[in-house]
């Protein structure tokens, strides 16, 4: 059975759109600083794809495809895009995972930031096998002033 039209569009539509995206566009090639550490760029990729076609007889009759069929006109398009968007950075080093977003600081990116951090310090604070630690609170009072006669 010969191939479709339309098939060969969605074909080289795909296999374009293939060779746009593969997983150096999504997450980059690492870079290596002197002091040891890894920086990871960190994109956010869209595609779409569309293609359609149509078959329609040409000048009010089919012309013959040579085996007596007849073979109608054909008439297509196909198209795609790509979006990629960069994101942040991921920096590996000094035994240290840390994401680096491109758009601003928000509170809410802080907040993940430094959570391993903070999580680090409560598990060193609650070590296995002692007691919970207790704080001790001093208070000062202060003595009135004796009144000057």
């Amino acid at each position: 059975m010969p191939e479709h039209p339309i098939e060969g569009l969605m074909k080289t539509a795909m296999e374009s759109i293939k060779e746009m995206v593969d997983v150096n566009t999504v997450v980059g090639d690492p870079v290596e600083t002197p002091d040891g550490s890894v920086i990871i760029p960190v994109s956010r990729v869209a595609c779409g794809f569309a293609a359609g076609g149509g078959e329609f007889e040409v000048g009010g009759e089919n012309k013959d495809g040579g085996d007596g069929t007849p073979t109608p006109g054909f008439g297509g398009g196909s198209g795609g895009g790509v979006s990629v968007k960069p994101i942040g950075f991921l920096v590996v080093g000094n035994g240290h995972v840390r994401m680096l977003p491109v758009d601003g600081n928000t509170v809410a990116d802080r907040l993940i930031d430094i959570a391993p951090q903070v999580i680090d310090q409560i598990q060193n604070i609650f070590k296995p096998g002692e007691m919970q630690p207790q704080t001790q609170v001093t208070y000062k009072t202060s003595t009135p002033a004796s009144p000057i006669s």
